[in-house]
C-alpha cells in the first residue's frame, strides 16, 4: 500500500508535499530566488493557500516570501533583505521519506556573503508534513546552523530566523483578521516584542471559509518561550535575538524547533495549548545510515 504522506520532487527546483495525493505545501529551493521558502500553504476549509508572496501593500517587502527562513545580522552580513549579495542555496537534499503519519525531508543549506565562496554558516532542515483531522496540516520545522569558522554571532534584531507571510484575507490590516498569543492578548500592540509559546493569525478566506495559522515555539528552544515580532499587515516571526545576541560554534550549533498549524475556524484556545503539548513531546529527527545500496540517507525520531 502507498504512503498516506508522500514527497514528490517536481521539477524547477520544487518539492510538493502531499497527503492523500493531494498538495498541502511546496518547498521551492532554485536559484531564482535569494533564499528557499514554502508555498503554497494549503487551508484546510478553503482549498486555498493561507500564505502569499510579499506584502499587500509596499513593493519593499517582496522578500517576504510566504514561509521563509532569514536572519538580518549573520556575524554583520544581511540575510534577511533582498537588497544585498548574501544568499541562502540549497547544497544538497538528504532524505525523502514517506510515511503515513508524516512525510519528512532532510536538506543541507549554505549561506553565502556573495563574496567570499565558503559559505559563512550551514543549515541542517528537517521539514516534515503531518496530517491532521479534516484535511488540517502541521508543517514541523527542526533546524540547525553549523558556521565553517569556530563560531559565529548572529546579531540583535527583530528579523530572523523563520518567518511566515498570510494572506491578504488572513491579514487584520488588509482582510480583518485577529492576532493571538498563547497568554491570550491579541493585536499587534499587545503581542509585538513580547514573550509567548504560540501566536495564531486567524480570518475569513473568499467564500466565507474561516481558517488560520498557529506558530509553536518548541519548549527545548533557547530563550522560551520566544519574542515575537508581529505585523497586523500579515506576517509573524519568532525572534530568537529580538533580545540580544546568540552565538552557534562548531561543537555546539544553535538548533531550532518550529510547528505550523494549518487548521479550520478562528482559534481555538484550548486546542492550540493541546497542539503545543503534544509538540513539545515529540522526539526530534536524526539523520542516519540507510541500510542496504539504493538510499544513502534515513529520517528517525529519538527514541
Amino acid at each position: 500500500m502507498p504512503s498516506r504522506c508522500t514527497l514528490i520532487p517536481i521539477p524547477d527546483h520544487q518539492v510538493s508535499f502531499q497527503i492523500d495525493g493531494a498538495e498541502r505545501l511546496r518547498w521551492h529551493f532554485g536559484a531564482l530566488y535569494p533564499r528557499p521558502f514554502f508555498y503554497p500553504l494549503i487551508g484546510p476549509a478553503s482549498g486555498l493557500s493561507l500564505t502569499r508572496m510579499g506584502h499587500p501593500g509596499d513593493p519593499s517587502h517582496d522578500h517576504h516570501r510566504s514561509i521563509w527562513f532569514a536572519h538580518e545580522k549573520v556575524s554583520g552580513v544581511n540575510f534577511w533583505s533582498d537588497a544585498t549579495t548574501s544568499r541562502v542555496r540549497q547544497k544538497q537534499w538528504l532524505a525523502y521519506q514517506d510515511g503515513d503519519d508524516e512525510a519528512v525531508m532532510a536538506a543541507r543549506l549554505e549561506w553565502l556573503d556573495g563574496h567570499d565562496p565558503r559559505p559563512l554558516m550551514e543549515q541542517d532542515l528537517f521539514a516534515a508534513v503531518l496530517p491532521g483531522p479534516e484535511r488540517e496540516t502541521l508543517l514541523e520545522i527542526q533546524t540547525s546552523f553549523r558556521p565553517t569558522a569556530d563560531q559565529l554571532e548572529f546579531g540583535k534584531t527583530n528579523f530572523g530566523f523563520f518567518a511566515v507571510r498570510v494572506a491578504k484575507a488572513i491579514s487584520a490590516f488588509f482582510g480583518g483578521g485577529v492576532l493571538t498569543n498563547s497568554t491570550g492578548a491579541t493585536g499587534e500592540p499587545a503581542i509585538f516584542g513580547k514573550a509567548a509559546a504560540w501566536v495564531d493569525y486567524s480570518g475569513e478566506q473568499p467564500g466565507g471559509f474561516k481558517e488560520g495559522i498557529t506558530y509553536f515555539d518548541h519548549p527545548s528552544n533557547a530563550g522560551h518561550p520566544t519574542t515575537w515580532h508581529v505585523r497586523e499587515d500579515g506576517w509573524m516571526g519568532a525572534s530568537a535575538c529580538f533580545g540580544g545576541p546568540r552565538t552557534t560554534t562548531q561543537k555546539e550549533p544553535l538548533k531550532l524547533r518550529y510547528l505550523l498549524h494549518a487548521h479550520r475556524g478562528p482559534i481555538d484556545v484550548k486546542r492550540a495549548d493541546e497542539v503545543f503539548r503534544a509538540f513539545g513531546k515529540r522526539s526530534a529527527f536524526e539523520l542516519v545510515k540507510a541500510p542496504g545500496k539504493h538510499t544513502a540517507y534515513a529520517v528517525r525520531r529519538k527514541a
